[in-house]
Order: C-alpha cells, then sequence, then structure tokens
C-alpha cells in the first residue's frame, strides 16, 4: 500500500518536458547551500549514438524535409548555401555563447557543414535575438522559442509577421532566417532552443512524435543534437542534395547518399509510417501544457491514450501517451498512475533508442519507491539511469534524480554521501532551473518525499 501519496503530487511537474513558465525571484533572507553552490556547465565532446538503419533515416528524412509541424507539405527542399553565417544579439544567460560556440564546433565536425559564428554588427544569415519572455509570448503565447524566414530582427519579424514574407513553404531556397529566444531564461532553456531552432533554421522544419531519438519531435525529452539528428543535417546538405529538389528527386538519390555516409546502416527498402491523427497531436499538446486548467490537461491526457489504443501503437507514441496519462492521474489514481508510468516505462526500453525518456519515467518511479519507504529501490532506479541524464546533458532532469539520490541516501543512514550529492545537485541545478528560488522549491518538494505520514 502506497503511503504519504500526496507529496507525489510535488513531482508531477518536476523535469517535465514542457514550458518551465515564470522564473521570477522570490523574497527570502534564508540562506543555504544552494546559495554558496557554483553553477555547473557541460563540456567536451558530446558523446552520441546512432542506432537504426537507413531504411528507417530515409523514411523520416523525408517526411521531416517534405512538412511542416502544421502538417501543411512543403513543394521543395530548400536550404542554405554554404558557408552559413550565424550572429548572436542580446543578452544571453550565464554560459550562452559558450553553448553556441560548441553547438556550432558540433555542426561543422559531426555533420560537416561550414558554418561559423560572426560578430553581432555582421550581415549573417540566421540571425540569433534574445528579448524577454513576455515579449516573445505576446505574439506567439504557446512557443518557448521560434525560426522565420527572411527576416533578421524582432522588428522586421513585427512588421512581416503576418505576410508571406515569414511564410516557410513559399520559399525556393534559403537565405536569411531569424532565431527568437527569452533572454530571462535558465542556461539550459536557452541552449535547448538554441538546438532545437537552429537545426530547424538551417534544416528540416517538421517535427515527428513517432521519433524517439531526436530533437525533432514536439515531446521535447531530446534537449540537444543527437547522432540522428546530425546525420539528418549531414545529409541535409551533401553534395547529392540542393534546394529546389522535389520529394521525388531526394527520394531517388538518398540510397546511395546514406550509404556513403552511414554504411552501417545498410542498404535503403522503402518503409512507411503510420500517420499521426491531428486529434491525437492537439490532445497530447493539451495534456503537455502547463498553463492549461487541469481538467482539461486531464481530459487530454485521456483523450490521447486512447487514441493510442485505438490506432494500437507500440511506438514513442503510445508510451509518451502513458507518461502523460500517468502525470495527470497521480492526484486522483496514484496506484493507476504507478500502473501508467510502469507500462511506459517497459515500452521505452522495448523500442530502444529511448534512454532519456526511460530516464524521465525512472525519475517518477524513484519518486513512488522512495514516498512508499522503499529507498534502496529509489536508489537503484536512479542510479541506473544517471549516465544517460549526463550524456544527454540534461542538467535539470540531473538535479532532480540527485535531489532524489540524496534523500534516499539520508534515508538508509549514508549522510556524507547524501550531503556531497545534494550538493552536486544544487551546481546543476543552477544550469537547469537557473533560479534560486525555483531550485529551493525543488529541494523542498523533493525532501517531503522521504518525510513519514502525520498520523
Amino acid at each position: 500500500m502506497l503511503r504519504n501519496i500526496a507529496v507525489l503530487l510535488l513531482l508531477a511537474g518536476c523535469a517535465v518536458p514542457e514550458q518551465s513558465g515564470d522564473t521570477s525571484r522570490q523574497n527570502s533572507t534564508e540562506k543555504t547551500e544552494a546559495d554558496y553552490t557554483a553553477m555547473k556547465t557541460f563540456s567536451g565532446p558530446v558523446k552520441t549514438q546512432l542506432n537504426r538503419s537507413n531504411s528507417e533515416t530515409a523514411r523520416d528524412f523525408l517526411d521531416l524535409t517534405f512538412a511542416l509541424e502544421t502538417g501543411r507539405e512543403l513543394p521543395v527542399m530548400t536550404r542554405f548555401d554554404t558557408p552559413i553565417t550565424v550572429r548572436l544579439n542580446g543578452a544571453t544567460p550565464p554560459a550562452g555563447r559558450q553553448e553556441l560556440s560548441r553547438l556550432l564546433k558540433r555542426l561543422r565536425t559531426e555533420a560537416q557543414i561550414d558554418i561559423r559564428q560572426v560578430d553581432a554588427s555582421a550581415p549573417a544569415a540566421v540571425s540569433i535575438e534574445t528579448l524577454p519572455r513576455k515579449d516573445l509570448q505576446r505574439h506567439l503565447p504557446d512557443a518557448a522559442c521560434f525560426v522565420v524566414p527572411r527576416v533578421s530582427s524582432w522588428e522586421e519579424y513585427r512588421r512581416n509577421r503576418r505576410s508571406n514574407i515569414t511564410d516557410w513553404a513559399t520559399l525556393e531556397t534559403r537565405t536569411k532566417a531569424a532565431i527568437f529566444i527569452p533572454s530571462d531564461v535558465s542556461p539550459q532553456e536557452f541552449r535547448d532552443c538554441l538546438h532545437e531552432e537552429l537545426a530547424q533554421a538551417i534544416g528540416p522544419l517538421n517535427d515527428l512524435y513517432r521519433l524517439s531519438d531526436s530533437v525533432f519531435n514536439d515531446d521535447n525529452f531530446h534537449t540537444i543534437l543527437t547522432g540522428f539528428d546530425m546525420l539528418v543535417l549531414r545529409a541535409y546538405y551533401s553534395p547529392e542534395l540542393a534546394s529546389g529538389m522535389t520529394r521525388g528527386d531526394v527520394e531517388a538519390r538518398l540510397p546511395a547518399l546514406l550509404k556513403r555516409i552511414n554504411p552501417a546502416g545498410g542498404s535503403v527498402t522503402p518503409l512507411t509510417a503510420q500517420t499521426t491523427p491531428d486529434s491525437w497531436k492537439k490532445a497530447i499538446e493539451t495534456a503537455m501544457s502547463a498553463n492549461r486548467p487541469r481538467q482539461n490537461r486531464l481530459a487530454g491526457a485521456s483523450k490521447a491514450l486512447q487514441i493510442a489504443q485505438n490506432n494500437g501503437w507500440t511506438d514513442s507514441r503510445r508510451a509518451f501517451s502513458l507518461y502523460a496519462y500517468g502525470r495527470m492521474i497521480i492526484a486522483s489514481d496514484a496506484e493507476e498512475a504507478l500502473q501508467a508510468f510502469v507500462s511506459s516505462q517497459l515500452m521505452y526500453k522495448n523500442l530502444g533508442n529511448a534512454e532519456i525518456q526511460q530516464a524521465h519515467v525512472g525519475m517518477q518511479l524513484a519518486a513512488f519507491a522512495l514516498t512508499d519507504g522503499n529507498p534502496e529501490f529509489a536508489l537503484s532506479i536512479v542510479n541506473s539511469y544517471l549516465p544517460a541524464v549526463r550524456a544527454e546533458e540534461n542538467a535539470a532532469l540531473l538535479a532532480t534524480l540527485l535531489l532524489l539520490k540524496a534523500e534516499a541516501l539520508d534515508a538508509i543512514g549514508r549522510a556524507s554521501e547524501a550531503r556531497a550529492t545534494r550538493l552536486d545537485s544544487y551546481g546543476w541545478a543552477r544550469y537547469g532551473f537557473g533560479d534560486d528560488a525555483v531550485i529551493k522549491r525543488r529541494q523542498k518538494e523533493i525532501a517531503q518525499l522521504n518525510r513519514p505520514p502525520r498520523i
């Protein structure tokens, strides 16, 4: 029998792939160890893996390239002529400029794209502009960040946002684009926007929920470009392809192209994928939107899961539906929520290429184990997913898992290890969450999981 279930509600929004919302500071005179812990950052090369066939890659490449996220088809492929120049204007969170440099280096080495940063005052193919979140969301309330073609500044976008100038479907080639990112966000959120929006500024414009190993997926589990993403971008800028090519043109060239750049993927056999209905997309987006009423989110999660079951899906869409449903019913039925998380975890495990998704679900399972008085099991769950989370460079999830680990260590009498783990968590929390008040609130929430219930 689960005990102290009410505190699990505190984790319903912990380290989840949805918009972080307001991070304004709260007044507090109480100083804790978190206040004196320096922010940690990721450094060194990113270790990406690619474990998929060229047949799957070819199918997904075509579906990513020849449609927008809205489902609108694109008549031709478009890309920049290289070299591609990038400039950064405006205030950035700590480590923001370093993250851009790391990303550009990866694009040069892994995707073999000729891309470099130029001074803020110089003309550039891609302009990255930061501005306060409230200004950005005044025009697009549900967007954390976004990219548009044929403009180079916020003012230019505002003048042309209702015209064909900013319509991707009217392009025949790419000459310039602008990325808009909030300046008042955590370092991780800024970096995540850099990765996703720059990839779309120069590459495919669609997102596919069925992908478990890509940032080209609106589930937002992946926060940095993956090995698959780099392969897609490398193919996108290969000499075999060019702006103006139709889907048929590209499809004819992909087998030889992928065999050349990814020989381990084998030969290409044409594959098709079941289309994701708009009804499921709308339902899952409602379920994962922090700005919607809870009742609407619960209805969305229930509908998404029902659609996934009715369609007989066994891929990431059903696993994600289970995850979203579990998060939304913790308040009303903790036992059913636990079963949803377990089912989601098993499905992600069977998929492969879904270690970071398993870590997100594992965080929920560790919370259940801790509040149910089983700290040893909670500790084993957390330890099993820490390597994947570090490799993914998800500091927000890493900080949350480390806090859970610290509570588990305290519960089994390993106090000195718990303190060291908690300090480690604070450093990553500064990168992942940014704001001191958010960090302290997260620490308090997770500490309550390890408290015995009042009788």
